[in-house]
């Protein structure tokens, strides 16, 4: 087989011979003719292009995903079904997301308002929408050139977790078609198989051959740097890498676990779901892997950090089977991994959080919202008693790769958790780290940023504000 069907509004598609590096978002404008759908950055970072799928959710379920189309490989969409804002209305009425933003007046010179639209209708079907901060979240990949996000978020707020027992709530009990597909056009091959014995197969046979999975990396190398990658394998079909399950001293997380869902499952891991807030935008958490970011390798990556401070490992494999390594071993070298040519990384497992532990994660970076860190960190030290016994301070944009601070985890233990005693541990960061300066930040900005983020950690986890800070965690969020 080498085509790719889908629904899109709808309306059955089969494309034959697709080229496996053209943009969902160009076929929409160039050959559906669906223009609604806008181009404005073609890298994920302005929501223009938005539009739904039904994907898996965290629970197994069902549920509509916003995603960037510029991103999405048309490979990709084999077996979904894929809405544009043409599709939203029935029966010639709108949508009640599309009626909101004429309510609210939310929509000016409306080259954003389809993107907005459809991040819109993502939360107008999501169970989950309990926070303030979540529907802050919901539209932060949306920009608006005309700056009307005030109306916009009050069309959002009005219509988050609304529901409506309409068509598209009934699609949502459909089953799940396969993702499995292989499409070939000219020179170049898409492959993703659905058993981990094919992917490493075709690994075995092509060493050549690019891992991809959400493509919210790669996907750049095709719209800026017009990459043809001659094959992909794709992840995405393979259920087992999505899957989240309790083990022996702590949990295993599928390599295949988009962003979103992890956010919404880590809960007995409080430093996953602080770092992921400011991650990126929903879009891209709903199509970025767990796998990918780790992989990717990049020493400004948010998530290595944390993994290292976790004392998480893991777990590669390949025709021959299961090997595990450690993260202090999992980052070689630049942007490298321990993975091999013929292997894949198929899941991370992370020991349970000591009852003695504190925790903290932090990312600087120059804005708030969908930025890429100057500085990153994760933190975990145990307290028994007064006195430090274990710590993992783990740094990322300090070194070529995401590394721990040995010598400032030394100087920590066996002396009090104290505000004067991490004053003092600090002074090995110089010895642990020589950052570089880039366009991000000067080597200095990060010396003193990593000092400063340690010390304010110990303010953060002193004895009241801790106790209070888990008591806080403990009521907002549902330990699954």
């Amino acid at each position: 087989m080498s085509s790719v069907r889908f629904f899109l509004n709808d309306r059955p598609i089969s494309l034959e011979n697709p080229s496996p590096t053209q943009t969902l978002l160009r076929w929409l404008r160039d050959e559906a003719q669906l223009t609604g759908t806008k181009e404005g950055c073609a890298e994920g970072d302005c929501g223009a292009c938005t539009v739904a799928w039904i994907d898996d959710g965290p629970d197994g379920k069902a549920v509509y995903r916003a995603v960037n189309s510029c991103l999405i490989l048309l490979p990709m969409v084999h077996g979904r079904r894929v809405y544009t804002v043409e599709g939203l209305q029935a029966k010639g009425r709108p949508h009640p997301v599309q009626e909101a933003m004429v309510r609210e007046l939310g929509s000016q010179c409306g080259y954003c308002t389809p993107g907005f639209v459809m991040s819109m209708f993502e939360a107008c079907y999501r169970e989950d929408l309990k926070e303030a901060w979540q529907l802050d979240d919901q539209l932060a990949g949306n920009l608006c050139r005309c700056t009307g996000y005030r109306p916009i978020r009050d069309a959002a707020a009005s219509i988050a977790g609304l529901r409506p027992a309409d068509a598209f709530s009934e699609r949502l009990s459909g089953a799940l078609e396969s993702r499995s597909t292989f499409v070939r056009s000219g020179n170049q091959e898409y492959s993703a198989p659905n058993t981990l014995a094919e992917i490493y197969d075709r690994l075995s046979q092509d060493p050549t051959a690019r891992v991809v999975s959400g493509a919210t990396d790669l996907g750049l190398d095709v719209t800026q740097r017009h990459i043809a990658f001659p094959l992909l394998v794709s992840t995405e079909a393979i259920p087992e890498l999505r899957r989240i399950e309790k083990i022996p001293g702590g949990w295993r997380f599928g390599a295949g676990v988009v962003l979103a869902d992890l956010e919404a499952k880590a809960g007995m891991f409080p430093p996953i779901q602080r770092m992921l807030r400011y991650f990126a935008a929903r879009p891209i958490k709903n199509r970025a892997t767990l796998g990918g970011n780790l992989c990717n390798a990049s020493p400004i990556g948010d998530l290595p950090p944390v993994m290292l401070a976790l004392g998480a490992v893991a777990v590669i494999g390949s025709a021959e089977g299961e090997r595990k390594v450690p993260f202090e071993e999992f980052f070689v070298g630049y942007r490298k991994t321990a993975v091999r040519a013929n292997e894949l990384l198929i899941a991370v497992e992370i020991p349970d959080l000591s009852s003695h532990a504190r925790y903290g994660a932090y990312k600087v970076s120059r804005r708030r919202e969908l930025d890429i860190s100057a500085v990153a960190a994760a933190m975990v030290v145990e307290i028994n008693g007064e006195k430090v016994i274990s710590a993992r301070l783990a740094y990322g944009g300090m070194a070529a790769t995401p590394k721990r601070a040995p010598l400032t985890e030394a100087a920590l233990i066996g002396k009090p958790w104290t505000e004067a005693s991490i004053r003092v541990a600090a002074d090995q960061l110089a010895m642990d780290f020589s950052p570089i300066g880039d366009h991000r930040a000067t080597a200095e900005y990060r010396s003193l940023v990593a000092r400063n983020l340690l010390i304010g950690f110990q303010l953060e986890t002193a004895e009241t504000a801790f106790r209070e800070l888990s008591e806080r965690h403990a009521a907002t969020v549902e330990i699954r």
